[in-house]
């Protein structure tokens, strides 16, 4: 791969990192992992307004995250691959990794202050 189209691939990569930058959106993605789910039942579970959960979905939509399809009245949502959760997953794991690492520094600090002061 050229270095254009690396940088092309870079810049669509950031433009899907953008999509997922919003915890409103992680969480429908979340819901979507366990399969299939019209609008109704997403607004049920997110307890937000239609707009905003429309507004949501059709970010998600043009980044290609997720598919939806027209049944009678009831519009449908899917994961456009289960890859995208295996993803997120993994980010949320580095970054409790990274939480819990900083978390036992700060402890390990904290009990070396008190041996100092202790001296």
């Amino acid at each position: 791969m050229g270095f254009e189209e690396e940088m092309e691939v870079f810049e669509l990569q950031a433009e899907v990192c953008l999509a997922l930058a919003n915890p409103r959106r992680l969480q429908i993605l979340g819901l979507l992992k366990e399969g299939e789910r019209s609008v109704a039942q997403m607004l049920e579970k997110m307890g937000i307004n239609k707009a905003n959960l429309s507004q949501h979905l059709s970010v998600l939509k043009q980044k290609g995250l997720v598919m939806s399809r027209r049944e009678g009245g009831a519009v449908y949502y899917r994961l456009a691959s289960p890859r995208i959760t295996e993803a997120c997953s993994i980010m949320r794991d580095v970054l409790l990794e990274t939480l819990r690492s900083k978390e036992r520094i700060s402890r390990s600090m904290v009990e070396g202050m008190g041996a100092v002061g202790q001296g």
